[in-house]
This record gives structure tokens, sequence and C-alpha cells, in this order.
């Protein structure tokens, strides 16, 4: 995916969704802010993110979602809007006492 540029109003949708970060670090990992946006954006906020990633970025960001950042319902709400049906399972982390599935 191409880096995200550092536009005012991208950079207050990364200050406002990945919180806990600058917002330039934020946007310097797009699948991972991306994931982020699903998650936590408002409608107006994804509109703003949508004037600088076109659909494939967000199938893409589904693809290589980090476990952990998705809840169940925006996980199954965008696999189904970006045409991924049926849902695939959720990104897992695996520990030492976590079995593999695969």
């Amino acid at each position: 995916m191409t880096p995200l540029p550092h536009a005012p109003d991208l950079m207050a949708v990364a200050r406002s969704v990945v919180w806990f970060e600058e917002p330039e670090q934020a946007l310097a990992e797009p699948i991972r802010f991306l994931a982020y946006v699903m998650t936590y954006a408002t409608p107006a906020e994804i509109e703003v993110v949508r004037q600088y990633v076109d659909e494939s970025a967000f199938t893409e960001a589904l693809e290589k979602a980090p476990p952990g950042i998705m809840d169940a319902r925006s996980w199954a709400y965008w696999n189904v809007v970006s045409g991924r049906y049926p849902v695939p399972p959720m990104p897992r982390r695996f520990g030492l006492d976590t079995p593999r599935l695969d």
C-alpha cells in the first residue's frame, strides 16, 4: 500500500482514531491505520479517509489486518462491504498456549 499523506484532515482522523500515538506515527503504517479507521472512525472520518485511499486499500487492510485491533462487528461489516463473504475468521494472536488452527 502506498504511504498516506500528512494532509491536515487526515492527520485529524489519525489523531482521533489512533489517539494513543502521534498522527505521523499512525499514518506511517497504512494497513494498521485503516484497521483502526474501520473500527473506530465515524462516518464523516471515513469519508475523509476515502479521499486518500480507494476501496482496494480497505480490502488490503482486511487481508493484512493486525490481530487485536478490529472487533467482531467491525470485522463482519467491512468484510461484507468489501465483498468478502462468507466472512473469514478474524486475525488471531498466537502465544505459547494458543493452539494454531491451520
